[in-house]
Formats: structure tokens, sequence, C-alpha cells
């Protein structure tokens, strides 16, 4: 099983600078490769302090300048926001500014929010039309003149330009949960990745038999691969726990605010994030956010990933977005690398 970061720059506090967090952004990747895991991830979000990336190609370019060896994973773009000529070839500009170390992370959109502002106000929920077109119609793009005549985009013959470096393509994800969204994936020679949210292993283990299942479909596609998004914090002193499971409930609070789109947010900023109702939402209780994510020490740790790994999971990413301070992310991830990720050399 192979390892990667997933992560934002994330603001909480406008006395906080941009600038401060693109450099804490850079200096988790640089320990990251300097760590040897396998990737970093960055998405796309619009408008919202708390995940702050309106084009991974930016960010990822910068880190591809500064790294040599760690992959480069554009995690997600956001289909209904791109039109799929300029996508295809600002995908394909990342893979050559990297020399063939791009991965190409698709997905059908989340917040309304977004949706209202970047698509007029269309439902959310539409986004899966979106992306059903897209991914073929992008890689044809990346193979050489393509016309398309569909029911979102037409366009006359053109082409990707650049073109990536890895041959035929690099690899394309698509973020799954449902049984569909699967199926579409692997029938289409896409990865998959899955992230259980707050939810425990026996989510994990529902969304590897939704992949699997997906595979069984598809007899005559090769298997992709999968790979599970999780929030992971290690620590080592016996109650170093509590402050990383309380910044992670404020993260899916904070999510939980966003997602239910009531109110505007005051310059990109909710500051009416709910305080912690444990009757109403137990599995955001410090305990069970323990419990749930891959909060431990590193034998515990190592222990949950070899059950993943037994499960068929191919890679694992630490979602880093925690709402947790830069050194407490840095200090989690040093201990990763350094008692966890030997366990799987």
């Amino acid at each position: 099983m192979k390892f990667s970061l997933f992560l934002h720059m994330e603001r909480y506090d406008e006395t906080v600078s941009h600038r401060r967090l693109y450099e804490e952004l850079l200096a988790l990747c640089d320990l990251a490769e300097e760590g040897g895991l396998h990737k970093v991830w960055i998405g796309e979000h619009h408008a919202m302090e708390y995940t702050i990336s309106p084009n991974p190609i930016a960010l990822l370019s910068a880190v591809a300048e500064r790294t040599k060896n760690i992959r480069l994973g554009a995690g997600t773009f956001i289909a209904p926001f791109w039109h799929p000529i300029r996508l295809a070839g600002e995908a394909a500009m990342l893979d050559v500014i990297s020399n063939g170390r791009a991965e190409i992370g698709l997905a059908r959109g989340a917040y309304q929010f977004e949706f209202d502002r970047m698509l007029g106000g269309e439902s959310a929920n539409a986004g899966g039309k979106y992306l059903r077109e897209m991914v073929p119609v992008v890689k044809k793009l990346w193979e050489g003149d393509y016309a398309h005549d569909g029911e979102i985009w037409q366009f006359p013959v053109s082409t990707s330009v650049p073109k990536p470096v890895q041959q035929p393509a690099p690899t394309v994800w698509i973020a799954a949960r449902d049984p569909d969204s699967h199926n579409f994936a692997v029938a289409n020679g896409c990865s998959v990745m899955v992230t259980p949210l707050f939810k425990g292993d026996a989510e994990v283990a529902d969304l590897v038999r939704k992949f699997e299942d997906a595979c069984t479909a598809n007899p005559t596609v090769d298997r992709p691969q999968l790979m599970v998004l999780q929030h992971a914090h290690v620590h080592t002193g016996d109650d170093d726990w509590q402050r990383a499971a309380e910044g992670i409930s404020f993260f899916y609070r904070a999510f939980g605010t966003w997602a239910g789109n009531k109110k505007p947010p005051v310059n990109g900023f909710h500051k009416d994030v709910p305080p912690l109702d444990t009757e109403k939402f137990p599995d955001l209780a410090p305990d069970a956010v323990r419990r749930n994510m891959m909060i431990g020490k590193p034998d515990e740790i190592i222990a949950r990933l070899k059950s993943y790994e037994a499960m068929g999971v191919d890679e694992y990413s630490i979602w880093v977005d925690n709402s947790l301070s830069f050194e407490d992310k840095r200090d989690s991830i040093r201990l990763f690398i350094d008692h966890v990720a030997p366990a799987f050399a």
C-alpha cells in the first residue's frame, strides 16, 4: 500500500496571511517528498477560506518545481466548472511541468454553495452528468483530434495542447461513493478514490465492496487502483489524541455549515460553526472521532492500515485539512513517515 497527503490551504482566522499558508503548504509537501511518500493531492474549491485552491494546477506546479520524485494529484477537478478542452490542456501542462508525475482526479462537485456561484445555481445533484460526459472527452483529446457533440458540450475538431508526457495518458481518478459512480469509473478505465468521511472501518469495508463489485461487473477492464482518503493523525503521548479529535470534529462541523448553505459567508468566512452537539451528531464527539478516524500511536495506526491493505486498498491518503496548526500537522506527518510507513516498505 502506498501513502499520500491530501491537503489545501485552510484559513479560519483573517489575521493569518495567505502567503503564510502557502509557505506552510509547500513545507508539508517538501516533507512528503523528503520522507518518500508516493503522492500529494490538492483539489479545487471556490470562494471559501475553509479550503483554498481555486485551481489545483497552480499549487501543484509550484510543488513540481521544488520536487523530483513525488507524484502530483489534482484531487479533484470539479467537472461542471470546466470546459473539456481547457481541462485536457491544463492537466497535460501539469504533466509537462512535472515531467510525467501528474495524476488527474475528477469529481461531480459537492457544495451547492459553489454551484450557486460557478454554475448559475444549478443543482449540485446535476454534477454527475457533467462528470460522465467529461471523462471520455478528456481522454480522446489527449489522444489527438476529436470533435464532440454532447448534451453539455459541443465543439469542432480539436485536440489537447500540450499532450501529456505520460503515454498513453496520466492516471485518471474518479471520486465515488454510490455503486453507479464506482461502476462508471471502472468501466471507463479510471481509478477510484473514496472517503468514509467521519464513519469508521465498516464504512471503509462497504466502499471497498462497492469497488470490488464494479470490478466484477467489468471483467474485460484491467483492475484500476483504489485509494482511501481519511483524516489521520499520529501521536505519541497517551492524551495527545484529544486535540486531534477536537480539531477534526471542528473541521466536520465547519464542513456541515458550508454544505448546509443556509446563509452566505462573510468575506469567505463562516463565523457561525455550531458548537458540538453530541446528541444530534454523536459521530463528531471526540471519542467517536478517535475511534472512527485514523488517530493513534504508530503501532495502532499500523494495525488498522494493515487491515485496509488486506481489504485491497492500494493507496491510503492522509487528509491533512483538519483545522489543526501547521506544527501539529508537520509533527504527525513526521511520525507517520518515520514510524508507520516503514512497516509497509
